[in-house]
């Protein structure tokens, strides 16, 4: 049944031989996603029954990372790269990672929420 979906995605991903690899993956993989349904098993209830350990422990690792001890430790992050980067320690490829991780952490929030959103408007 999959398959028989994703069989008009795969004319147009094989249509372009100029098309490079990484584009194809990624509208196989784009199609893939948008085909995808809710299996029959899965409930749609937030916290399963008997999860309330696990969520308060969830919880208390959320307010940890994104915490107070998290921005200090993220300022001394920025902070000892600016220095390298000043002293010609660093490479900028690496600095520039290590500050787009920190981006991701601090945005984890923002982004499963988009997610969410996204996934409760087409369901």
């Amino acid at each position: 049944m999959i398959l028989e979906r994703l069989k008009p995605y795969a004319a147009l991903v094989e249509a372009d031989a100029a098309v490079p690899r990484l584009a194809r993956s990624a509208a196989a993989a784009a199609a893939l996603a948008l085909s995808c349904e809710p299996a029959l098993a899965q409930s749609i209830s937030p916290d399963p029954q008997g999860s309330g350990v696990i969520a308060g422990a969830l919880n208390w690792l959320t307010g940890t990372l994104l915490g107070n001890v998290a921005t200090g430790v993220a300022i001394l992050a920025v902070a000892i790269i600016a220095i390298l980067l000043m002293t010609g320690r660093m490479e900028w490829g690496r600095a520039a990672l290590v500050v787009i991780g920190i981006f991701i952490l601090f945005g984890a929030v923002s982004i499963v929420t988009g997610i969410r959103s996204l996934a409760g408007a087409a369901a």
